[in-house]
């Protein structure tokens, strides 16, 4: 029984070693047992089981010296050979990592705060909305009255003006609750959190700078804490910074400052603006909160019947405020970069089955020199491994350097980074691939070259048994890059047509010649109607004298950035019904507004006299007269709205508010005159003006008028509505992009496969096509004979590579913007191009086989 363990324990050294010394270890093992008795016997083991793992690792190592060496040697004597096998290798292993970072980035990796699985985000369910913000009322009782949650902290994302430190600046922010930032389980770096007596109304501000803002308005200031600044002309000062990866809620915060809630504020319970943080209590699954959460919204329903009429509520995890299409978006890259991978490593795989075949002659040497099959064999993965690795490093550095390129795929609705981290994480899934590439690539074509070594190979020709079956396996491998080639092709090409669609989508308004800008007005400063009327006035009269303007207006929010602003309201006659789903999207506007945007007008547009002493008038979108009145004339009807009745003036056109992919509620316009004064979120900010000139030429006119109007109000978000418009299509195009890249590369590499399958075919059957034409073979015949094995090699890969296509764009058609998954013209341009590539790859080897010289191949045979 011993002689066995330790005979399997020997097992451990390469077995060149165990052929030459095994019996004599054995012998000298079995030796000392006979001589060591009793308790030594147990020494005895335990020394031979140290011995013999040190000494195998010593054997393994001078082995892999030894064939790293020889490798290296062997490769230099190949460098286009090498730095083929190496680029091909790189681009696999860069882009399956970029978008592994990416993805792992987004979707899996845990967000950065203490304990972020047990954090969740919690909304109110009303009518068809599932995710709305929280009224004050509602949250205050929400935290009293709910056990799920051993923390429960709120925020509201704002900006403000800072002035006193240079140029006015327009700075994001986020108004945040004391028990915010110990519920994210995150500290200041420097200085202090917010307190309970930093939320007390009448306390002194209070202000917490980002990093970013830290480092770059302040100079990374280690004093920095107890400065003082102003903020919407209200004093506050500095206690504190950020850590540098702290981003909540998003990336472009800048800033938090407490909230303070008066007793009033609780009262409204319509007045929905708060976002709430919660982490789970121990033991407490989100399901769970999920169930008493919708019992302390029923409870509430029932206090408050009027109020919160069909009002829920709903909980999910933080990690996934991620949209389903951008989930969808990034898993469609990360499956095509695991196709780019696998005709990378098929192409690798054939260049070393094809070098190894090429080498068999001194395959045969080393065997008849004594080396021993699985010597043979670690030689070849050794070199394969050296291959993979130098593709790794290669593609590790084109992965770093492609990570900002992939910056827009990350949701802002993430409080993550960017930019993923090339971290350990990424590095060690890089260096799996790229240990998984060398050796799952490379052992196949070393065991089919190893196993068929035998005295034949020493011959001229050197063909051995295994070359059929080589050459099979090097088929297959061509017809599964050409099936990943065609799925990628097909998939962009869905992508591109999708795109195309939306970009030929009308979004309601023009988009040339229009450049919109924001100048956010200051509270309290401007908290009344008045001077309000005063600025835009001014403002807009001076902007309209400029050369080349031809209109101007002001409003709440442009479409596409400001996505919201959903009230109810009644139609006159109609009983109020919360049940009835009459909703619609509010903004307040000034004359010149729907001129300046191209929106189609009917009726009177508003109008400078529209105050808040004249009639409440409107003018609202065609969708929302349909929708009430039907095809009859709704100018002159009435409605309800914020609790005051208003007649419509005027219909414009409808346009896309929530964007080019969503479906929007009905507009509803009023005038900026005649706006409420609790209705500070909605003052119009953005200005919209149409001229010929170029934006740099007018820009700066427009910030000295601006400066004349009020010299601390910045301007910011300077832009074209082009712009606007396009972004929402951005992430949509750095896909495409990087889609499109992939699909062009994995062509590339199915070519290059069908070239060296085909050239080596020709070379090893350049007797057989020399007999053919000695025999009275055309050159035609030749040729045909050739590109037809290329075209078929193709059709075996383009039948599943189209059915793969078809589940690829079935998962992936929330992307599709109505293209149908199985779209006959993307199915035939990308099928065309596939064996536009067979063709172009067959042709040198076809041309070449066409120039065989019958005699010559003869005689040297």
């Amino acid at each position: 029984m011993g002689r066995r363990v330790y005979r399997a324990l020997l097992h451990l050294y390469p077995s060149s070693f165990r052929a030459e010394y095994g019996s004599e270890i054995e012998a000298v093992f079995a030796r000392r047992r006979r001589e060591v008795g009793g308790p030594g016997a147990a020494l005895l083991w335990l020394e031979a089981v140290v011995d013999v793992v040190w000494n195998a690792a010593r054997a393994h190592w001078d082995i892999l010296r030894q064939d790293v060496r020889y490798s290296a040697r062997v490769l230099a004597r190949s460098p286009g050979f090498a730095a083929t096998a190496i680029l091909v290798s790189a681009l696999g292993v860069g882009a399956t990592t970029a978008t592994f970072s990416i993805t792992d980035h987004v979707l899996v990796r845990p967000l950065p705060f203490k304990q972020p699985d047990r954090l969740v985000k919690l909304y109110q369910s009303v009518h068809d909305y599932v995710r709305t913000e929280l009224s004050p009322g509602n949250y205050r009782d929400w935290k009293r009255m709910s056990r799920s949650f051993t923390a429960m902290g709120e925020y509201w994302p704002m900006s403000a003006n800072l002035v006193g430190q240079g140029e006015p600046e327009r700075l994001d922010g986020s108004k945040v609750g004391a028990d915010l930032f110990p519920t994210l389980g995150v500290r200041p770096a420097v200085g202090r959190a917010f307190s309970a007596a930093d939320d007390r109304p009448g306390a002194p501000g209070t202000l917490i700078l980002s990093d970013r803002i830290w480092r770059g308005l302040f100079g990374g200031d280690p004093n920095v804490v107890g400065r003082h600044v102003i903020l919407d002309d209200a004093p506050f000062v500095v206690i504190g910074v950020m850590p540098r990866a702290f981003h909540f809620p998003s990336r472009e915060t800048d800033f938090w400052i407490p909230f303070r809630f008066a007793e009033a504020d609780y009262a409204d319970r319509t007045d929905t603006y708060l976002y709430a943080v919660g982490r789970l209590a121990p033991g407490v699954s989100l399901e769970k909160s999920r169930t008493e959460m919708r019992l302390v919204a029923s409870r509430l329903e029932g206090a408050f019947p009027k109020e919160n009429a069909r009002t829920s509520a709903s909980v999910f995890r933080l990690r996934d405020e991620v949209s389903g299409q951008s989930r969808v978006l990034l898993l469609a890259l990360f499956g095509a970069s695991l196709g780019v991978l696998l005709i990378a490593c098929t192409n690798l795989a054939n260049l070393l089955l094809a070098r190894a075949l090429a080498r068999r002659r001194e395959m045969a040497v080393r065997t008849a020199l004594g080396a021993g099959r699985e010597r043979l064999l670690r030689q070849l993965l050794t070199e394969s491994l050296m291959l993979a690795i130098g593709g790794g490093v290669v593609g590790v550095l084109l992965a770093v350097a492609a990570a900002p390129l992939v910056a827009r795929l990350v949701p802002g609705s993430l409080p993550i980074a960017d930019i993923p981290p090339a971290d350990l994480r990424v590095l060690g899934f890089a260096m799996l691939l790229t240990v998984g590439t060398g050796i799952g690539f490379g052992v196949i074509p070393a065991l089919r070259v190893v196993g068929g070594v035998d005295a034949g190979d020493f011959s001229d020709g050197g063909r051995g048994g295994a070359e059929p079956r080589a050459e099979r396996l090097r088929a297959l491998l061509v017809v599964a890059e050409v099936t990943a080639s065609v799925a990628l092709l097909i998939a962009s090409g869905l992508l591109i047509r999708a795109l195309w669609r939306l970009q030929a989508t009308d979004p309601g308004f023009r988009t040339a010649g229009v450049l919109t800008l924001r100048t956010a007005l200051p509270m309290p400063k401007y908290e009344k109607s008045a001077p309000r009327a005063v600025f835009y006035d001014r403002v807009l009269s001076e902007v309209r004298r400029l050369p080349g303007v031809s209109s101007a207006g002001y409003v709440t929010g442009l479409a596409m950035v400001m996505r919201g602003g959903i009230w109810p309201f009644t139609p006159e006659g109609a009983a109020e019904d919360p049940d009835a789903g009459r909703t619609a999207s509010l903004r307040f506007v000034t004359s010149g507004y729907f001129a300046t945007m191209g929106i189609p007008l009917r009726g009177r547009d508003v109008a400078e006299t529209d105050a808040a002493a004249t009639p409440f008038v409107a003018v609202v979108s065609r969708s929302f007269a349909r929708r009430n009145w039907g095809n009859g004339d709704a100018i002159g009807r009435r409605f309800k709205l914020a609790g005051q009745d208003r007649t419509i003036v005027g219909i414009v056109g409808d346009i896309r508010v929530r964007g080019i992919e969503r479906t929007s509620e009905p507009q509803v316009y009023l005038p900026a005159g005649q706006q409420g004064e609790n209705q500070i979120f909605y003052v119009p900010k953005d200005l919209v003006l149409h001229a010929s000139a170029s934006a740099s030429s007018l820009l700066p006119a427009i910030r000295e008028i601006v400066r004349r109007a009020d010299p601390l109000l910045p301007i910011s978000d300077v832009r074209s509505l082009a712009d606007v418009v396009d972004l929402e299509t951005a992430p949509r195009k750095v896909q495409l992009r990087i889609l499109g890249g992939f699909a062009a590369t994995a062509l590339l590499l199915a070519g290059i496969g069908i070239h060296g399958l085909l050239a080596f075919t020709v070379s090893r059957r350049a007797r057989e096509i020399g007999v053919r034409m000695a025999l009275g073979a055309m050159s035609g015949d030749i040729l045909r004979m050739v590109l037809r094995r290329g075209l078929l090699l193709a059709a075996f890969g383009v039948i599943p590579g189209a059915a793969l296509a078809y589940a690829a764009g079935r998962a992936m058609e929330s992307l599709l913007a109505g293209v149908h998954p199985a779209d006959p013209a993307t199915f035939a341009a990308a099928i065309g191009l596939s064996f536009a590539m067979t063709i172009a790859g067959s042709l040198l080897p076809a041309l070449r086989a066409v120039r065989v010289e019958p005699m010559s191949v003869i005689r040297t045979e």
